[in-house]
């Protein structure tokens, strides 16, 4: 009956949960441990059946000092590694084993890690350039006039560089924030689209550019944020002009409205169009990841700060929508976001 009892409770459990007995074999495992661990384990040695050195003598100090422990186990699909924290509990001469996942945990932690380095190493360049100036212009150059205006210009580029960053990274923040939210005004893209261009037009004209508007929505309406989507045109407008093609044109597409796969539903679809000298196949799956750029060089010195896609993206995705890349190289680019249409 005990032993009823005990199986009917471990099936109850949601985490893989097993009990090793006196005899130090698999007593008992729920579905959900034999799932991860295979039905097999029952009557194994827990030695035979968990076979990773690291939890064996996690189970082993526990049975040894009867205290609880916290041991590790790692299994792959094939494609990418699980890790667990498996939590050992001893009870009436036998251990019970939980097993938590902690995959998500750690590759959260794993991209906290890898934003902080990259927004330290994009800020680091800049302020050792600030401050290799200052030095400069207190020293060696503090009575040279041309060098002082020289050093200034550089100095203000800078600047304005981490502070286009530090937009950004507000900016990239507050859409994650309300990515969960999703927008309630209804926006009419043939209206907001030229509205958006207007306010780009210093942009344009200092690219030496033009954009054109291709509407064939007939006028159709999303639920969105209006500020959102102007930012998601300038982020892409700008794109276009500042890689896509000096001197080139830009054209600004509004499709007809059309049944979307990606969506279950219809949708219209917003894309940037440029001629440029396009972007190599490989690269088109990470470029909305932060920082990342084709062209690490070329995006620091045009002012980049290789967050302007991953914004587009999450503010997509607060829309219900989805990015999509398409680019040939020699024959340009087009960035789209697919939107769903009011019902």
């Amino acid at each position: 009956m005990n032993e009823f009892l005990a199986s009917s409770c471990i099936q109850a459990l949601p985490l893989p949960t097993l009990v090793i007995g006196a005899d130090r074999a698999i007593a008992l495992a729920n579905s959900a441990a034999q799932d991860l661990l295979g039905d097999q384990i029952l009557g194994r040695h827990y030695v035979a059946a968990l076979r990773q050195p690291s939890l064996t003598a996690a189970i082993e100090d526990s049975l040894r000092v009867r205290e609880d422990r916290i041991g590790h186990f790692t299994t792959t699909d094939g494609r990418a590694d699980s890790q667990y924290d498996v939590h050992i509990i001893p009870t009436d001469g036998r251990l019970v084993l939980s097993f938590v996942d902690t995959t998500n945990a750690q590759e959260l932690d794993a991209l906290r890690r890898d934003f902080v380095a990259n927004v330290s190493h994009e800020l680091r360049t800049p302020l050792a350039a600030v401050l290799g100036f200052i030095e400069t212009l207190r020293g060696p150059a503090k009575d040279d006039g041309a060098a002082r205006e020289r050093f200034l210009g550089i100095m203000e580029r800078e600047a304005n560089r981490m502070s286009r960053l530090v937009d950004d990274l507000l900016s990239l923040s507050r859409v994650e924030e309300a990515v969960r939210r999703r927008p309630t005004a209804v926006v009419s893209l043939s209206e907001l689209v030229p509205l958006a261009i207007s306010e780009l037009q210093p942009v344009i004209e200092g690219a030496h550019g033009a954009v054109s508007i291709e509407d064939q929505s007939g006028g159709c309406a999303v639920l969105g944020d209006p500020g959102q989507l102007r930012q998601v045109i300038g982020n892409l407008v700008g794109n276009a002009l500042r890689y896509g093609a000096p001197k080139g044109d830009v054209l600004i597409k509004i499709s007809t409205l059309a049944y979307e796969t990606r969506l279950r539903q219809n949708g219209v679809r917003l894309s940037v169009q440029d001629h440029g000298p396009g972007i190599a196949a490989h690269h088109l799956p990470r470029l909305a990841e932060r920082f990342y750029r084709v062209d690490s060089h070329r995006a620091q010195q045009d002012g980049g700060t290789g967050l302007g896609l991953a914004i587009v993206k999450h503010i997509a995705h607060r829309h219900r929508g989805h990015l999509l890349i398409e680019s040939e190289v020699g024959k340009g680019s087009t960035f789209t976001v697919i939107l769903p249409v009011l019902k």
